[in-house]
């Protein structure tokens, strides 16, 4: 297989993209995707829409061990060169929801996948699907792959290999852990692993709670002692989920609890201040009603005296309302685990790539990019942002 620069395992959003940039680099690639369609995982993101990027990308956006290790890459492939990129190629005009978060203006994710169809047609790059690599291996200069095809085993040699197979979430999606057992062979350093950007659930007597709110959004600020996220959260019924939960997920450890303060955007003690000051004939649960569904407001009932009238309410009882609002604590049992992870936490230690190339240290001529990297971004195009730049700086060493 001589006539290959390389070979990219992997066809989601590191291996589209590094397989696209070295086209245009006159380069020739072959990828080897074990879906029968290539951008699987980037078909299903955002709900189909496909939130691939955020103006907002920097460095403290990402969960790693070693987050600064990002500057070199981001320094090559910025934010405005994935717009650009979109624009140019794929004719993908971007739209800003909320945060940063940039989607195509058709809303359409497949449109993302065919700018990179489309680029890797017309710069010649080879891309075989249902092809599920079993091994990699080293030789003397060059990697041995082993590969299964349509039902039968072959070998194919390569000087230059890159891992972009992603994670372990989504397994119905084609996700493995093929990078890691791969490097973890190699004897290079990988980081404990977990789901990141995932539902979390709550177990014994609070779980009925929790069940009975099933469906209610509540705009909420989401904290811990390590950082804060101010967005929805969602009830279910079997815990929490929604934006702020899923990001703060990716900052907790089971066991650990953290708070939500579901009004951040009042002081709840200046409400009831004012109430006292108009006569506090309304009740507890009556002022909670004009911020919160009334669902909520029954639920509430559980911790809060909602059926107090507001001047007949203690020092003692004020304090527990504004407590109870501002500072719920929330102590998860665990999580939904990979299948309903947006992204993995943890991965090959950094330590183990050059920064600007992401060549392995120790191997001259393997890469790795995307997912299996302990970089995790947080929602809301982030991790799209890092593939994409993880696929362009592989291909320039390329």
């Amino acid at each position: 297989m001589n006539n290959y620069d390389a070979i990219i395992i992997g066809a989601g959003a590191c291996g589209l993209m590094c397989a696209a940039q070295a086209g245009l680099l006159g380069k020739k690639t072959l990828v080897l995707e074990r879906n029968d369609k290539p951008g699987a995982k980037i078909l299903i993101s955002g709900g189909g829409r496909c939130n691939y990027t955020n103006l907002h990308t920097s460095t403290d956006n990402f969960v790693s061990e070693n987050p600064k290790f990002l500057n070199a890459v981001f320094a090559q492939w910025t934010v405005e060169d994935t717009i650009s990129f979109f624009e140019n190629f794929g004719q993908i005009k971007g739209q800003e929801k909320t945060l940063g978060q940039l989607f195509p203006i058709s809303n359409k994710a497949k449109d993302i996948v065919s700018t990179f169809t489309q680029l890797m047609y017309d710069t010649g790059q080879d891309i075989w699907l249902n092809t599920l690599v079993k091994e990699v291996r080293q030789s003397d200069t060059e990697y041995i792959l082993t590969i299964e095809r349509d039902g039968r085993l072959e070998t194919l040699v390569a000087a230059k290999i890159v891992f972009a197979s992603g994670g372990l979430p989504v397994a119905k999606l084609g996700a493995s852990d093929f990078a890691l057992r791969t490097a973890r062979a190699l004897g290079m350093e990988i980081v404990p692993t977990a789901p990141a950007l995932v539902p979390l659930t709550i177990t014994g007597k609070e779980a009925d709670w929790y069940a009975s709110l099933s469906g209610n959004s509540v705009y909420a600020r989401v904290y811990n002692d390590k950082i804060s996220f101010e967005e929805n959260i969602l009830f279910t019924h079997w815990g929490l989920s929604g934006p702020a939960v899923l990001q703060i997920s990716s900052y907790w450890k089971a066991g650990e609890v953290f708070t939500m303060d579901l009004l951040p955007r009042f002081k709840l003690g200046e409400l009831i201040t004012e109430e006292r000051s108009a006569g506090g004939k309304r009740t507890v649960g009556q002022l909670l009603q004009g911020y919160f569904t009334k669902k909520m407001v029954e639920a509430l009932t559980r911790f809060l005296p909602v059926d107090v009238k507001i001047a007949s309410l203690s020092k003692a009882d004020a304090n527990l309302v504004v407590d109870t609002i501002h500072k719920f604590k929330v102590k998860p049992a665990g999580d939904k685990g990979y299948d309903k992870a947006e992204v993995m936490r943890g991965g090959l230690s950094t330590a183990e790539l050059h920064p600007k190339t992401l060549e392995a240290k120790k191997y001259p001529g393997l890469y790795f990019g995307g997912e299996a990297v302990d970089i995790t971004g947080w929602l809301g195009g982030y991790n799209f942002q890092w593939a994409w730049a993880a696929g362009y700086a592989i291909a320039q060493d390329i």
